[in-house]
């Protein structure tokens, strides 16, 4: 026979175990899940080919040497002889900077600030 005042005991403890077993199941397998939708993308024109634009490397050596290609400068008359030398090149250029290690700063500084005068605005110091 039921009777009102018994409060009977809801064990619910299999249930939130299942549905944590399953959440972790759909965490783990979303990212993974990939949409494979046909897509038809349009032509596009082509009005102008894309030109590559050279990169320019300068080296100096630990006895303050400057190569530039197959020219060498000393750190005296880099900068006028660039000058004249970068008004034929590409302004839009990277210009890539390898200076020896052991050099004093003030070197590699104003070697930087000779190309960046000459008007490139693309200039890299590379390390190793």
């Amino acid at each position: 026979m039921f009777r009102w005042d018994e409060d009977p005991d809801l064990n619910i403890t299999p249930f939130v175990d299942v549905m944590l077993v399953l959440m972790a199941i759909l965490m783990v397998t979303a990212p993974t899940i990939t949409f494979q939708e046909q897509i038809t993308l349009p032509k596009g024109t082509r009005s102008k080919q894309v030109e590559k634009i050279p990169s320019i490397t300068i080296r100096m050596d630990r006895n303050r040497r400057i190569y530039l290609g197959k020219d060498t400068y000393t750190l005296r008359d880099f900068a006028d002889n660039f000058m004249l030398k970068s008004a034929t090149m590409n302004k839009k250029s990277d210009v890539y900077i390898r200076a020896d290690e052991n050099l004093p700063y003030k070197d590699v500084i104003y070697l930087l600030k000779s190309v960046k005068e000459a008007g490139f605005a693309r200039v890299s110091l590379l390390t190793e």
